[in-house]
């Protein structure tokens, strides 16, 4: 008679090749979803990247803007050219000596 483990390996044989094949398929679609999830993250991570760059683009060519829009502001604001438009479309003038009125302090 034969020792019952011989008689009980080939029965396991077949069951340890099943067990290996179901770690590998298990491996192989980890490894798998692995490279997806790697894949996708990289594609979000060039999107954002390009985003990115186009956000600063946008808030440098918004600085340029202010910029040249402070410049025109201290430009239209000097008083030369208000006094200019004053007597410009206002039609104001220096007032002659006769026109002004000196106002003394009360003590």
């Amino acid at each position: 008679m034969k020792p019952a483990t011989e008689t009980a390996s080939p029965v396991r044989a077949p069951n340890k090749q099943l067990a290996e094949i179901a770690a590998v398929l298990l491996l192989a679609a980890a490894v798998t979803a692995s490279g997806v999830w790697v894949t996708d993250a990289t594609h979000r991570s060039r999107q954002l990247f390009v985003e990115l760059e186009e956000l600063n683009r946008e808030q440098d060519q918004l600085q340029i803007d202010w910029g040249r829009l402070q410049i025109e502001q201290s430009t239209r604001a000097t008083h030369p050219r208000i006094e200019a438009l004053a007597r410009e479309r206002l039609h104001l003038t220096n007032p002659v000596d006769d026109q002004l009125v000196v106002v003394e302090p009360s003590k």
